[in-house]
């Protein structure tokens, strides 16, 4: 009995992606469909990281094609091609860096860096070639939240390899001073300083780097979002109107240079007593959540006030690694998944199809 390909599509089409919302095959994402006899293969290439659900994928796929009459043995290949998606107008890529995220906020103390760093983190762990630069300058964290010290190597004497640790790629002023000394630095010196971090640093094919960026709209935060290729940033904040006030700030600064907000996360939205199990909001309850829905901006997730994730991250082992499987590493995941998919659904960047136009006068 031979396989009518229109019904097996058909059935195919009734898989949707749990994170799109979408199926495979009118997304063109199922490719290379084969039918030999009862014989059926086919691949599907995700455009974001997903090393978790893919058996679950694959599962329906064959569980979808086997149930067109005629279908016997079923082959699915499931992968994941990330791309580089556009960036700002007139900004060109960073060679070997696919998509740089900026992770930001208005003011500080509201656990961006805590944030950022477990981004990075839950992206790697889905499969993902993951960078983590550390741009605040004058209060660096990733050397203590990632568990690394040393200084990072040059083999050239101009560029920086990236230091390592738990299958990130990381640099940050931190490995470059003692740990104690402070950055007197003006604003353009600063500014100078996490250039070079970020161009001199020998990222290796990376799909995403994560950007720690330092809280505020100053200088460096403008001279970042203007001159680096930015892929899109995610805004962390509180439930409280002050953080609320300064996180508008820091939204309305990437809108106007161009810069698309992949979602708010709000972080510290409850507390849960680890003695009596009391539910209170500390700092107001989903204040950031009323403003997502405001600004029309995607609202990617609450994270708790928890003992844990602050142990975890002065610790060097931060909640996904420390924890993978609990309620904090599990929050951390969907995020990432989210801004991946957002990155994924955003228009891929043709300027590697232009010729490079140079002008000569002639003498």
């Amino acid at each position: 009995m031979s396989v009518d390909q229109g019904a097996l599509l058909a059935a195919l089409q009734s898989v949707v992606d749990p994170n799109t919302g979408k199926d495979f095959v009118t997304t063109k994402q199922l490719k290379n469909l084969q039918v030999s006899g009862g014989d059926v293969s086919f691949d599907v290439e995700l455009g974001y990281p997903a090393k978790s659900q893919i058996p679950a994928l694959r599962q329906a796929l064959i569980g979808a094609a086997r149930g067109v009459p005629g279908v016997g043995n079923v082959s699915v290949n499931v992968t994941t091609k990330v791309i580089a998606h556009a960036v700002q107008r007139g900004v060109q890529l960073m060679p070997s860096v696919k998509n740089i995220i900026a992770v930001a906020s208005g003011k500080g103390g509201v656990g961006k860096s805590t944030t950022a760093v477990n981004l990075a983190l839950a992206l790697a762990a889905e499969g993902a070639s993951v960078g983590l630069l550390d741009a605040d300058i004058y209060g660096p964290s990733m050397p203590i939240m990632m568990g690394i010290s040393g200084r990072p190597e040059s083999l050239d004497g101009q560029n920086m390899e990236p230091m390592e640790n738990y299958g990130v790629q990381v640099n940050s002023i931190g490995f470059l001073v003692d740990p104690d000394e402070a950055m007197i630095w003006r604003g353009p010196m600063a500014s100078q300083a996490l250039d070079q971090l970020l161009k001199q640093t020998n990222w290796r094919d990376l799909d995403y780097l994560v950007v720690d960026m330092p809280p505020g709209t100053g200088d460096i935060q403008l001279s970042l979002s203007q001159r680096v290729p930015l892929t899109g940033a995610v805004i962390v904040t509180t439930p409280q109107d002050i953080a609320l006030a300064d996180a508008r700030k820091g939204v309305a600064m990437f809108e106007k240079v161009g810069v698309p907000i992949l979602g708010l996360v709000e972080n510290m939205a409850v507390h849960v007593c680890g003695n009596c199990g009391h539910v209170e909001h500390i700092f107001g309850a989903e204040g950031g959540k009323r403003y997502a829905a405001e600004k029309g901006i995607d609202y990617l997730g609450a994270l708790p006030l928890a003992l844990s994730i602050r142990e975890q991250a002065d610790s060097g082992r931060p909640s996904v690694v420390a924890d993978p499987d609990g309620q904090a590493a599990t929050s951390y995941k969907a995020i990432a998944r989210q801004v991946a998919v957002k990155v994924a659904a955003k228009a891929k960047d043709f300027s590697s199809k232009f010729p490079s136009i140079t002008i000569s006068r002639d003498t």
